[in-house]
């Protein structure tokens, strides 16, 4: 009988029970003139006490304009120094930090804020073309007739009171940070350590919107619990010390920053560098060369700009020994340019989703590097992961299922929505909604979304693990598998393609090249080829793509 998907992390290192404001306490007790953040954009070095005294004015700040504990405090904003004292603040406090997306726009921002019923929005004034302040503006007209002294009251977002700029000088009805601060000077200190003695590990302390439901940005809870030790472990796996410089040129609003980034840096005592408010790949050359960085995070298409680069060929990245690649899968070429070109031999896979704190698996230094592109590795501490069918029952190693996750790092739910939270937690499971396989060493192949699979003819087909085969083929620059209605067998795969310039391709010779490779179900009834995707702005993809365009096109 073969062995069941079932897997067990393990549990040789304690889980930390402690708050993320007490244990951030003892860090910069321990490193205290150790660098602690370094902010490229904005010129900023600071020691662990340097950002410890920034961390407790801005705590104090927040208590001071009348915020209290379990109060929403949502951010809007890209990478800032701000940003990460402000996370920290909330944790001392026991505010929770809401992450909203920079990208966000009134619409959506509105519905974020009521779905957590927000008290505070910190924003920064302008990024690029989004005009943060102007669309406040826009959005509360009432504005120009207060003053920042006096709380918002609006019919838009009921539950919200204070509106903070991150920059000089905030315009009427609202309160710039400096101001949050000069205010928090003005308190006495034990207010913080009044508030910060009151907060327990498992109070809620960060909410994050996931569109893992596949409808709309959900809010997702985590704890103190879930985070630190979350944390913990993925700089662990990197083997972290003090020493450690590590560079983060990813979001900060996302778990990837937040917490693989920045709890990882504190709880190892490790340096955050922040290259830009956003990715700019001269940037983050530049920053690595400057700060000597260890470390380097990012999705593979980030590398892939790195890579091809031309400013790569004259900085210096010798520094660097390891990073995290997470988001998407890597193909194998473009690790082992990684590995080499940016001196990275140590660069890991991790694996998660904002409800699961993010990580559940990740691969390890000694893993070969087949496997690192391969697989996402294996779980992590304290994590119990299984697969199962549609029956909920545990498959065998080897075949494909559901991927379940249990353990101290699942979300205590999503918040205020029960009804949302039992869709995804059953009997303390967390059904990823992945697609995944286990080998016999508990390695984990994620091949798909159960969104993202279709049945042709009862069998089922994967789009990632296809496309991680098809987009080997010399001719493909990128790729889109899609399933097709059809009369006899339900669905039939379709391939999209961009080719490379001077290349071509039709349905026959990609046969001809998957013939033997992948199993013949697998293998795309219909191919369109393109020089450029089309966009909105030329063609309407949706009409493009349809069964009706691909049989006149005589595919």
């Amino acid at each position: 009988m073969s062995r069941k998907s079932y897997v067990r992390g393990s549990t040789e290192v304690a889980l930390t029970n402690d708050t993320i404001g007490d244990y951030f306490d003892r860090v910069v007790k321990t490193h205290a003139n150790h660098d602690a953040l370094v902010s490229s954009a904005e010129n900023i070095h600071w020691t662990w006490q340097e950002l410890h005294a920034q961390v407790q004015q801005t705590a104090a700040g927040l208590l001071a304009i009348g915020l209290k504990p379990k109060d929403r405090l949502a951010i809007w904003a890209n990478n800032s120094s701000t940003w990460l004292v402000t996370q920290l603040a909330c944790a001392k406090t026991g505010i929770i930090l809401v992450n909203i997306n920079p990208s966000a726009r009134p619409a959506e921002l509105t519905a974020q804020l009521n779905a957590v019923q927000a008290r505070a929005l910190l924003f920064q004034t302008q990024f690029k073309s989004s005009h943060y302040t102007a669309m406040l503006q826009a959005l509360f007209p009432q504005l120009e007739q207060q003053n920042a002294t006096e709380p918002l009251q609006s019919d838009i977002v009921p539950s919200l009171r204070y509106l903070l700029q991150i920059e000089d000088p905030a315009p009427k009805g609202m309160l710039s940070f400096s101001q949050l601060k000069a205010a928090g000077a003005q308190l006495d200190p034990q207010h913080v350590t009044e508030a910060q003695q009151k907060v327990q590990p498992h109070d809620p302390y960060n909410i994050q919107f996931s569109s893992a439901l596949g409808t709309f940005a959900a809010p997702v809870t985590l704890s103190h619990f879930n985070l630190l030790n979350n944390g913990f472990f993925i700089g662990q796996q990197m083997q972290y010390t003090p020493n450690d410089r590590v560079c983060i040129p990813v979001p900060l609003f996302h778990c990837f920053g937040m917490v693989m980034g920045n709890m990882a840096c504190i709880a190892h005592g490790a340096t955050m560098i922040y290259p830009d408010q956003s990715f700019d790949p001269s940037q983050v050359l530049h920053t690595i060369a400057t700060e000597r960085c260890t470390a380097l995070y990012g999705v593979p298409a980030m590398f892939v700009s790195l890579l091809d680069h031309p400013q790569l060929e004259h900085t210096d990245v010798s520094s660097l020994r390891t990073g995290l690649m997470a988001g998407a899968p890597c193909p194998i070429d473009v690790m082992q340019r990684v590995t080499t070109e940016l001196h990275m031999p140590e660069v890991l896979i991790a694996y998660g989703m904002t409800e699961s704190s993010p990580v559940s698996f990740m691969t390890a230094l000694s893993d070969p590097l087949e496997l690192r592109v391969s697989t996402v590795g294996q779980v992590q501490p304290h994590i119990d992961a299984q697969i199962v069918d549609e029956h909920n029952d545990v498959v065998p190693v080897g075949t494909v299922g559901q991927l379940c996750v249990r353990g101290y790092h699942v979300m205590q739910g999503y918040w205020q929505r029960d009804d949302l939270t039992q869709q995804v937690i059953k009997d303390q499971w967390l059904y990823t909604g992945d697609l995944a396989r286990f080998d016999e060493k508990g390695y984990c192949q994620i091949v798909g979304n159960i969104k993202d699979m279709i049945i042709r003819g009862g069998e089922n087909i994967y789009l990632a693990e296809v496309h991680s085969f098809l987009r080997q083929h010399p001719a493909i620059n990128e790729l889109v598998l899609f399933g097709v209605p059809d009369a006899r067998l339900g669905q039939e795969l379709c391939a999209a393609v961009r080719l490379h310039p001077d290349q071509t391709l039709d349905a026959d010779s990609l046969r001809q090249y998957c013939q033997g490779q992948i199993a013949h179900y697998k293998i795309p009834r219909y191919v369109l080829c393109y020089t450029d995707f089309p966009t909105a702005e030329n063609q309407s993809t949706k009409d493009l793509l349809s069964a009706d365009a691909i049989i006149k096109l005589g595919l």
